[in-house]
């Protein structure tokens, strides 16, 4: 009876201090040896602008159990545990009465210790769909914000915001400006958690709610990031995902769109491509710069030559597609020259730059038509590809023989055709 009575005093405790403090906006969990560190540093430290004290609850036994100042909650590590369970078992209980505010309460407290709770994220569903007021949807996006703050991974608390969002499109009129700070709340969040895959497929789910102009400004606005995480896969499947729908709403508004937005759409490709070289050549053997890369020239290609993209067919016919694409081979084969020196064996990333563009050219010749692409092969010569592949990667020569035989083999037939 005494754990339950303490367990239940835990999270009485827990909840006032939410209710008492509702700009809360971060939370984590501290080993109690550190608790004395941080009221030292807060004796010691300037009071915030916006008056708060330091507000620190302990146990009969003086141990220290929550701590919160500036709007920072920190939870002991020793009452995770029984905390958790009787958010749980008072979520249950609360669940079975169906009182919204004390399943409301109670899953709140419950997600704050453990995000992976599905069943409270379903709980809250349930009672935000009964209310069906906006105001409590955009608590809702607040609330999943706390929980981010410790768990930024977590699928639950980002597929529960997509919900929301879903929710609440058509009905509120500020969307386009919380579309915008999603957005931003995803890059802050991939600032300290690298490699955040759930926060980035989040991003790029945003786009569908993007605006042509919305677009062009997330493009603009994230090349810097994306310049200083040259390593980062999603963020540049961001930018794709961007100029990809910056494509289609154009493509879909053709009938009303002057063929001078050709020019635009070509020169907004070739200044992505511009700047991959550019990254491509100072940060060496970057291997999310040459995948990039090759969205880039796929696009390029199909434009300029086979007409897949399903653009206005005059368009392509005011540009000079061969004199165009003949200058966007010759700089190819440049790049390649530039990046298949190896300087010192020593040093892997030379050699990794190498193999990249080597396979990046291979990969090329696969993506032109054979009734333009025969000159294109006759300046690249296999044979030499094989031997910088070689030279940069020989323990994988076997790879490279077959591949370069694949190629090969398809020139080939192209030719007999």
């Amino acid at each position: 009876m005494d754990e339950e009575a303490n367990a239940g005093g835990l999270l009485s405790q827990f909840e006032q201090i939410l209710e008492s403090d509702p700009a809360i906006d971060e939370i984590g969990f501290v080993h109690p040896s550190q608790f004395v560190n941080l009221n030292e540093q807060a004796r010691h430290s300037v009071p915030s602008s916006s008056g708060s004290v330091c507000n620190v609850l302990c146990s009969a036994e003086g141990n220290t159990m929550f701590w919160n100042r500036d709007h920072k909650l920190g939870i002991s590590t020793e009452v995770l545990i029984p905390l958790y369970r009787e958010a749980k078992h008072a979520l249950m209980a609360a669940n079975r009465t169906g009182i919204e505010s004390e399943i409301m309460n109670h899953s709140r407290a419950a997600l704050l210790i453990s995000s992976d709770f599905g069943t409270a994220w379903h709980s809250r569903k349930i009672v935000l769909l009964k209310k069906h007021k906006l105001s409590t949807f955009l608590e809702e996006l607040i609330f999943s914000v706390l929980v981010l703050s410790y768990a930024p991974k977590c699928e639950h608390a980002w597929s529960h915001r997509r919900w929301v969002i879903k929710s609440i499109a058509g009905k509120c009129s500020t969307l386009q400006e919380i579309v915008t700070k999603e957005s931003e709340l995803v890059e802050k969040i991939a600032e300290r958690s690298k490699m955040n895959y759930r926060a980035w497929y989040h991003r790029c789910w945003l786009v569908s709610y993007m605006t042509t102009e919305q677009s062009l400004h997330e493009l603009k606005r994230s090349r810097k990031w994306a310049g200083l995480h040259v390593a980062d896969h999603s963020c540049f499947h961001y930018r794709r995902q961007l100029m990809l729908s910056i494509l289609e709403d154009r493509c879909c508004k053709q009938e009303n769109v002057s063929s001078s937005y050709s020019v635009k759409i070509n020169q907004l490709w070739k200044e992505e491509l511009d700047w991959d070289e550019m990254l491509i050549k100072r940060y060496i053997g970057r291997e999310a710069l040459w995948l990039h890369r090759r969205f880039l020239s796929l696009f390029w290609i199909k434009h300029f030559l086979t007409g897949h993209t399903g653009l206005p067919s005059h368009w392509k016919h005011k540009t000079s597609m061969n004199n165009d694409f003949g200058i966007f081979v010759d700089h190819e084969l440049n790049l390649l020259q530039s990046c298949s020196i190896i300087p010192d064996n020593n040093f892997d990333d030379y050699q990794a730059q190498a193999t990249y563009s080597a396979t990046y050219m291979l990969w090329l010749i696969k993506q032109i038509p054979d009734s333009s692409g025969f000159e294109f092969r006759e300046k690249l010569r296999t044979e030499n590809l094989k031997a910088l592949l070689n030279k940069a990667c020989s323990e994988m020569s076997s790879t490279w023989d077959s591949l370069v035989a694949y190629a090969e083999t398809s020139d080939h037939y192209a030719k007999e055709s």
